[in-house]
């Protein structure tokens, strides 16, 4: 019993400090990882607290905040923060489904298969490469980048050389070692990525680089989505203003005043769907005897379809004089203009020609709608279709072989009303249109008023009839009145 307790002493001597000094060694192990995690969260939080501040600046001083500037910032910040040697930001472009570079920082390589041969490595490397980067947009989901785009989740490659998914070219600058991808989100959508390459000291990125990046990409996602908001509104503001522009020029292209005639009275009004349109209408001097009527609309609309309808006058004010042939006239505008239209822009045009001492009337049609013609006598509207196609769409020769003027000899009290399928192809909230029918209508009842009674009356009846709707083409009419 003596030697047991003897044995038992010199065991429990021995072990009890060696577990003493074992749990003292993994004691001392957890102290140090724990201090290891809080000096790397304190390191994140001087990041995130340091980035703010850094990008609060560009805030502070101005009204207005420049994307590139902010992105610029944003950039240098987590390249120098994570010892990045490189990196760049792509922001979602949703135009083109698509993320295009708007910052790069450094000797990036490009995270995307491209052909060494165009790129001169001799010289200016860095700005070449910057531009092939900005140049080259990556496609939502294709390649590392994309893909952090459409999925929201961080790529960490520790050893690019070994994963196939990363590009790598025979260039040693070039090579990429370890590689970063992490996407900037606000809310549940994906503005960007950044993308960081190699770290400074050869190195490779580890797990508490990529928390630090997604630490600053998510401080850095609110400043740049508002940003882009800003961007966006200012880019508004800039088209309105270029809008409102182009409407003061092509209202100016149009007829100020109508011009007043012993034998005949004129009028005519332009209701645009947008704030400019395609429709034009003129009156043009074509000798002391003659006026030359002209009503058109251009396929497109918006800024491209005033733009041909500028070029369209300025064509047919230079082409009219002492041209009394209605189809003769049309024939040299499809001879100038069909080659310079764009191949889905074309022109449909009634143009009419006015003997006012002898209250001849001749016109020819490119395609557009006839004019409506109300005998004094008869009050019952006439619309004959005569041959003709629209500007731009055939050949100089074809054209002319198509197109026919029609004469008529007009007395006291007829009436002519020209339009364009804005006025009959207007629709309300219910999807109907208002008609030739209803037009036809309201010009036979409207036969005895005067040529600007008669529109004011159809503009008021046509525009009540669409009510909110919103209209897709532009109203325009010209009525001619003999007296």
């Amino acid at each position: 019993m003596q030697g047991f307790l003897l044995w038992l002493t010199i065991f429990l001597d021995l072990f009890i400090p060696s577990i003493f000094g074992t749990a003292l060694y993994f004691n001392y192990r957890r102290r140090v990882k724990i201090r290891r995690e809080r000096d790397i969260l304190l390191q994140e939080k001087e990041a995130a607290l340091g980035f703010v501040h850094n990008v609060g600046e560009i805030f502070a001083d101005s009204e207005s905040v420049d994307m590139n500037t902010l992105l610029s910032r944003v950039l240098h910040y987590a390249v120098r923060t994570c010892k990045a040697s490189s990196g760049a930001i792509y922001l979602n472009n949703a135009k083109n489904s698509a993320l295009e570079a708007r910052s790069v920082s450094g000797v990036f390589p490009p995270p995307f298969e491209f052909n060494l041969e165009h790129l001169s490595l001799e010289q200016n490397a860095t700005q070449e490469l910057e531009q092939l980067v900005r140049s080259k947009s990556i496609p939502l989901g294709k390649g590392l980048v994309g893909e952090a785009a459409v999925l929201g989740n961080s790529i960490l490659i520790e050893d690019a050389e070994l994963d196939s998914r990363v590009p790598q070219i025979g260039v040693e600058f070039l090579k990429i070692r370890s590689l970063l991808v992490v996407p900037m989100r606000f809310g549940n959508h994906t503005i960007g990525v950044m993308v960081l390459i190699n770290r400074v000291d050869g190195g490779r990125f580890a797990l508490a680089d990529l928390n630090l990046a997604q630490a600053l990409a998510a401080q850095a996602s609110v400043p740049v989505h508002y940003a882009g908001l800003q961007e966006t509104l200012e880019e508004k503001r800039e088209l309105d203003r270029g809008m409102q522009m182009a409407r003061q020029i092509q209202h100016s292209l149009l007829p100020q005043e109508i011009p007043t005639f012993d034998s005949i009275e004129i009028s005519a009004f332009n209701h645009p769907a947008m704030d400019i349109g395609g429709d034009y209408f003129d009156l043009i001097p074509i000798d002391e005897d003659h006026i030359g009527l002209a009503i058109a609309d251009v396929s497109g609309k918006g800024i491209g379809g005033a733009l041909m309808m500028a070029v369209c006058r300025s064509v047919i004010r230079v082409n009219a004089e002492k041209v009394y042939d209605p189809a003769a006239m049309l024939t040299s505008m499809n001879k100038t203009l069909s080659s310079n239209l764009a191949e889905d822009m074309f022109i449909t045009m009634l143009y009419m020609v006015v003997n006012l001492n002898k209250h001849q009337l001749s016109y020819a049609r490119a395609g557009h709608e006839a004019p409506i013609i109300i005998r004094n006598r008869e009050a019952h509207a006439e619309q004959t279709e005569t041959a003709g196609i629209a500007i731009g769409l055939v050949d100089t020769e074809t054209f002319a072989s198509v197109i026919e003027t029609r004469n008529i000899q007009l007395n006291p009290g007829d009436l002519v009303v020209s339009y364009t399928d804005g006025i009959t192809e207007a629709m309300n909230s219910a999807q109907e249109e208002w008609g030739i029918e209803r037009l036809t209508e309201n010009v036979e009842r409207m036969v005895h008023a005067s040529a600007d009674d008669l529109l004011a009356n159809i503009q008021k009846n046509v525009l009540a009839f669409t009510g909110n709707a919103p209209q897709s083409d532009d109203m325009t009419m010209l009525a001619l009145k003999v007296r």
